[in-house]
């Protein structure tokens, strides 16, 4: 995976109090709790905006947020970062943090097509969320990818976290896509392989295995 070098000129370092996140949403008596168990810290940590990245803004994205998550176990509900995402204005990247390892988890946040506003938020699509693998957190950093304008520079810092490789001319979306039917795919192979194991008729188990085969063929392809 690999751990970006936030530049010291967008460095924000501001503390968010878990009840500011609250406001901005409707979070229910099982989310905070959520909240409270599973999060220990929650730091605004960088903003990459123009003035700090040198890039043009874009209608798409005018600010890239970098938010430092502190984990008090290794468990993280996903409805925790959505409801941050929901709460900031812009797209976001998240740094999870566990003791001494970190992964980079996001969504693709995006506005409609036909949103007149560019500057109304509430409206945003926030996608299911991406995320790599765990890595020491003293990692080595690389300098941010080589980017156009600040949307340009979003949809690089996203395609390193997908967890497929890239393919040639490929947009964003389309990946994000693939890796959505992935996940579909494998949740269907998972399904029949418990139910092979609780088969009992050798027709079926033959049918089956079958079936699995096609799939995880079509799984090879989408990988």
């Amino acid at each position: 995976m690999t751990l970006f070098a936030w530049p010291k000129a967008a460095a924000f370092d501001r503390a968010v109090p878990k009840r500011k996140i609250y406001e901005h949403g409707a979070v229910g008596g099982a989310l905070k709790e959520r909240f409270v168990q599973q999060v220990e810290q929650i730091n605004w940590a960088y903003k990459l905006a123009p003035e700090t990245v040198n890039l043009p803004p874009t209608e798409a994205v005018r600010e890239i947020q970098v938010f430092h998550i502190v984990l008090k176990g290794t468990e993280l509900d996903w409805d925790i970062l959505k409801t941050i995402d929901y709460a900031i204005p812009f797209p976001l990247i998240f740094e999870l943090m566990q003791g001494e390892r970190v992964k980079v988890g996001a969504a693709y946040k995006r506005l409609p097509q036909n949103l007149n506003s560019k500057n109304d938020n509430s409206c945003s699509i926030v996608g299911n969320y991406l995320e790599t693998n765990w890595c020491p957190r003293d990692t080595p950093r690389q300098s941010l990818p080589v980017a156009l304008d600040m949307n340009g520079l979003y949809e690089q810092l996203l395609l390193h976290i997908i967890p497929i490789p890239a393919r040639s001319e490929e947009s964003l979306a389309d990946a994000v896509g693939r890796v959505e039917q992935l996940r579909a795919k494998q949740r269907e192979i998972d399904k029949i392989t418990a139910r092979l194991k609780r088969e009992k008729q050798f027709n079926r188990k033959v049918e089956m295995n079958a079936e699995l085969r096609r799939m995880k063929a079509e799984l090879e392809r989408l990988k």
